[in-house]
């Protein structure tokens, strides 16, 4: 039984010196094969770009502050219209989430549905409820699109005419009631998006 013991530990010694010694050759040949073969790239240097119309957009977005303030004032809305279990979601308006609150007994999928009303409303620049509207018929419609919802409850805002962001609100057991809710939060902001 001794015998044994000592042999399998021999074994593992023996394997574990002839591993080691196979990744010592294997890296050696490695480092030889690469040496020399790619010089380092060269640095290339930045280009001042003119920041005049005819090249640079500025676009408007949101401040950290005021997404707080709007995704708060939300939430805040649906939980005095006893509707503890919606999300509120800021984007801006290419979809990028500016600030997200999550109510205390809101499911999983209330957190796409309001990024995704907050979307459709900061990209087309009008409420969800309206642009709902727009869809008819069976055939392909703005509907189509990826990443959008058509059900009310996102709302754009907009700073001089030009939406710059969108609030949405999903989970509540109508859409009217998630468009008060998000309607509310822009309010809360629209002194200052303006």
């Amino acid at each position: 039984m001794t015998l044994q013991g000592d042999t399998v530990k021999k074994s593992h010694k023996a394997f574990a010196a002839a591993a080691a010694g196979a990744l010592v050759l294997t890296a050696g040949a490695t480092a030889a094969a690469n040496a020399g073969t790619s010089p380092a790239p060269a640095a290339v240097p930045a280009v001042d770009v003119q920041a005049v119309p005819e090249t640079v957009v500025q676009q408007n977005r949101i401040s950290v502050g005021a997404s707080a303030t709007a995704v708060s004032a939300a939430l805040a809305k649906c939980q005095a219209d006893k509707l503890p279990f919606v999300t509120v979601a800021l984007v801006d308006r290419f979809g990028t989430v500016q600030a997200l609150l999550r109510g205390d007994n809101a499911a999983e999928h209330t957190i796409e549905a309001a990024r995704q009303k907050a979307y459709t409303a900061a990209a087309f620049g009008a409420p969800t409820s309206e642009l709902a509207k727009r869809i008819n018929g069976t055939g392909p419609s703005i509907a189509d699109l990826p990443g959008t919802l058509f059900l009310a409850g996102g709302v754009p805002l907009k700073v001089n005419g030009v939406s710059v962001a969108g609030i949405g609100v999903g989970g509540a057991p109508d859409g009217a009631l998630d468009e008060a809710c998000a309607t509310a939060g822009a309010d809360a902001v629209a002194g200052t998006a303006k």
